[in-house]
């Protein structure tokens, strides 16, 4: 077997099964789990209309690239939201069937685990899949730890130069799972100089970029940073992106990723032997929904509703704040992230992660630990149901 699979940790959520064991909540209250980040409102209508009538497409093999129609798509949707020049579909795009197995499978090709000492910068708290990456392709995660005392911002400065050195791979997640932090401007303009300097790849995680609460100030994407910077070939840069939380279809499995022509090429020439080309028909209904944006509005309108009705609810009880973006409460707790989260499993049928679970020690701290994620994903009714039940808790303490 592979030695680096010893190497890999247990996933959060199984962590969180160990943690309730021998738990068994109140029988009348109905659970509502709010610890996984699935998108639960409805899949639009036209999408899956559009993918019923293209089952057709079953009947022969894809492309690894994928159709026209689907690049187009996505080029034409990369160059309305970011204000981006034309987008070249045949080189800077490569749709993929979600962004965890993108972001997995661009680890495996981007890192050369051969070189003595090869590193990939991941933050922390983190998306596991980018830690799993580095490990299989043999090289070590370097965690940057994102701390309330700097507004969980990047502090890329708290990387030693004699690190940057080895580093090959440097994964950010903007808007940030969990922090729901947007990278400035500025961050991207240091990542970029220093990514000029040591020769790094940037691999942009951006499924939240659509979740947002306010018009006038959009989430920025790395594309969009690279372009206002001067970078207009996207050198080192690559963002990944996905219908599952914008379009709410996390069982599409559609996304893509987009950027740097050179690298992307040695990316796909990868995915042919890795055998994850896109279904016809839910190429033909990835085309729909990139190409419409009124159900996203609707979205963001729903989750925008849900904040606006629990924030001011949890504020007394928990130092709850509205995110720059995405759909997660990342809020530090009075009692220990794991016993809250067993806790309230035990007494409330409420389940949240606790933050210990999604970080790593790094520095001598668990980032996480002391914080909870909370995934305001469920309908509204639900998600005040559940923070009635999360206070009569904090009550309770």
């Amino acid at each position: 077997m592979n030695p680096y699979l010893t190497r890999l940790q247990t996933y959060p959520f199984e962590k969180l099964r160990t943690l309730f064991a021998g738990i068994t909540p109140p029988a009348d209250l109905n659970p509502i789990r709010l610890s996984i980040g699935e998108p639960q409102h409805p899949t639009p209508d036209f999408i899956r209309r559009t993918l019923a009538d293209s089952l057709d497409g079953l009947s022969s093999y894809p492309l690894t690239l994928g159709s026209d129609a689907l690049r187009g798509a996505i080029a034409h949707w990369l160059e309305r939201r970011y204000g981006l020049p034309k987008i070249d579909p045949a080189t800077q795009v490569v749709p993929v069937n979600g962004t965890r197995e993108a972001l997995f499978a661009f680890g495996q090709c981007v890192v050369d685990g051969t070189r003595p000492g090869a590193k990939v910068l991941c933050p922390n708290p983190f998306y596991q899949i980018y830690e799993g990456a580095a490990y299989l392709a043999g090289a070590e995660p370097v965690f940057l730890n994102h701390l309330p005392e700097n507004g969980f911002g990047s502090d890329f400065d708290a990387i030693e130069e004699a690190v940057w050195r080895d580093v090959q791979l440097v994964y950010v997640c903007s808007p940030g799972n969990p922090t729901g932090r947007v990278l400035s401007l500025d961050e991207w303009k240091q990542l970029f100089e220093l990514s000029d300097r040591h020769g790094f790849v940037i691999a942009a995680d951006e499924c939240y970029s659509e979740i947002y609460f306010d018009d006038e100030a959009k989430p920025i994407g790395g594309l969009e940073a690279a372009w206002q910077l001067g970078r207009t070939d996207f050198r080192n840069i690559v963002m990944f992106s996905s219908l599952s939380k914008r379009s709410n279809v996390p069982g599409l499995r559609s996304g893509f990723v987009a950027g740097d022509a050179r690298i992307l090429k040695d990316f796909v020439l990868y995915r042919t032997y890795h055998g994850c080309q896109m279904s016809p028909a839910v190429q033909a209904a990835s085309v729909v929904a990139w190409n419409d944006e009124q159900h996203v509005a609707e979205n963001r309108r729903l989750y925008r509703d849900k904040f606006a009705r629990i924030t001011p609810m949890l504020a007394p009880w928990l130092p709850v704040r509205l995110p720059d973006a995405g759909f997660y409460y990342w809020v530090r707790t009075p009692l220990p992230d794991t016993e809250f989260a067993r806790r309230l499993q035990a007494e409330y049928n409420v389940t949240v992660l606790p933050g210990s679970y999604l970080a790593r020690e790094s520095g001598g701290v668990n980032p996480g630990a002391g914080f909870i994620r909370i995934a305001l994903v469920a309908d509204t009714h639900e998600c005040v149901e559940a923070a009635e039940r999360i206070i009569d808790f904090c009550r309770s303490l």
